[in-house]
């Protein structure tokens, strides 16, 4: 008799995930609209590009404070925090919305909110990953992470489809009053997620226990990783990426679109959407798939996949053929990035989960960095030289990584491989 295996709705037989899931949905959904929404009336009411790139480096303001929410969320558990975060979300589009009825929004409060808005907000999806770590069972999380990660890419596909569809019909008042209410349904929705089970630990040491300082925490976490090798792998590869993958296949998008193919803002559009199209394909492949995975070595062979898609996408001047190549890469990105995320879920110290995912999110910050290095590369080579460049340091950064932690990211027994 063949044994059954769980499906893609495997996940949603735990209750709070049942709650999560729509929850993350409304908050992806919620971003993705709010980013256009004030991007373009920062565009429109200061007239200025230069405003606009300072209003969109805003966002990653909180990546280097994102260890010290996946601090609270290790103390706090990753419901209480959240569930803070989603009401901060609510608060505050709210508040921009009486600004719009009252006829009183301006740039200042804009960048004012915004700016607060990218303290808390890049913490949410390692928040959110915890979340899914404490309370899914071990066996269904690559499948659980695959499910969750589909809040973050159709929202990329859709969510910013419905932000500049409300605008165009409605006008803003109704799309930020759409999006004030998606966060409520969100802050909603999470009160309804499960609390962090006790551990024997916890139980045994019972309210009298003296816990270390948060900034003791904080510093364990560094050191945590600092010595173990495969954790260290990973953390290694992600700030890759984000410093050579991400910035020639989204930041510079808008100069491949008109420079490389001739194309106007609707290209643009169809090149971005092509890109998460691809990674919510990758998500829904990696939630269907019934059959053990090697987090470290998928998360390996799918990075160099991606390089290699960036370096065929250096040389193709021909649109149609530039999508194809973004929609693989898209795909690429999840099925080397997910596994990388729960790869460190499953091996990190539980008691320390948020703090890891929290110290993953500084591996961002080498996107600003790839940005602001590729601007005078591309003037002075070209965009073409340039992510070729790009991407061969890339495959020989991660070959090195390969070669540096092999007994822990390669091989078969490693603790980075158990499915």
């Amino acid at each position: 008799m063949s044994v059954q295996r769980p499906s893609v709705l495997a996940p949603f037989a735990v209750r709070s995930f049942r709650f999560q899931w729509p929850a993350d949905l409304a908050t992806s959904w919620s971003f993705e609209m709010e980013t256009l929404i004030l991007g373009w009336y920062v565009l429109v009411a200061t007239d200025s590009v230069l405003l606009l790139t300072l209003f969109a480096a805003l966002q990653y303001g909180g990546t280097l404070v994102a260890p010290l929410f996946g601090v609270a969320g290790d103390r706090a558990g990753a419901r209480s925090v959240l569930c803070a975060m989603r009401a901060f979300y609510m608060v505050q589009a709210a508040m921009l919305t009486g600004f719009i009825y009252f006829d009183a929004l301006g740039p200042v409060p804009v960048f004012v909110i915004g700016a607060l808005m990218g303290i808390v907000r890049p913490s949410d999806i390692a928040i959110r990953y915890s979340l899914v770590g404490e309370t899914i069972p071990s066996g269904q999380l690559m499948r659980a992470m695959g499910v969750s990660r589909t809040t973050t890419d159709s929202a990329r596909v859709a969510g910013a489809l419905a932000g500049a569809s409300l605008v165009a019909t409605l006008g803003m008042a109704p799309a930020y009053t759409a999006v004030t209410i998606l966060y409520a349904v969100s802050t909603l929705l999470t009160f309804g997620t499960a609390r962090r089970p006790q551990t024997e630990d916890e139980k045994s040491q019972g309210l009298s226990a003296t816990r270390a300082s948060p900034m003791r925490d904080l510093v364990d976490s560094f050191a945590y990783v600092w010595r173990t090798p495969h954790l260290l792998a990973a953390m290694t590869l992600a700030l890759l990426v984000n410093l050579c993958a991400f910035p020639l296949m989204g930041g510079v998008l808008p100069y491949v679109a008109r420079e490389v193919y001739g194309t106007g803002q609707a290209g643009l559009g169809y090149l971005a959407a092509s890109f998460a199209f691809g990674a919510l394909a990758g998500s829904l492949g990696m939630a269907a798939n019934r059959r053990a995975i090697r987090p470290g070595r998928m998360m390996i062979i799918f990075t160099f996949a991606w390089y290699a898609l960036l370096l065929v996408f250096a040389w193709v001047d021909v649109m149609a053929i530039g999508i194809v190549v973004l929609i693989l890469a898209g795909l690429c990105q999840t099925l080397a990035l997910v596994p990388l995320s729960v790869m460190l879920m499953q091996s990190a110290d539980p008691r320390m989960r948020s703090r890891i995912l929290g110290l993953r999110m500084l591996a961002i910050y080498g996107l600003p960095m790839g940005l602001l290095a590729s601007g005078p590369l591309i003037e002075a080579f070209g965009y073409a030289a340039t992510t070729t460049g790009y991407g061969v340091f890339g495959v020989i950064a991660t070959a090195l990584i390969v070669w540096r932690w092999h007994a822990q990211v390669w091989r078969l027994d490693s603790i980075a491989n158990r499915g």
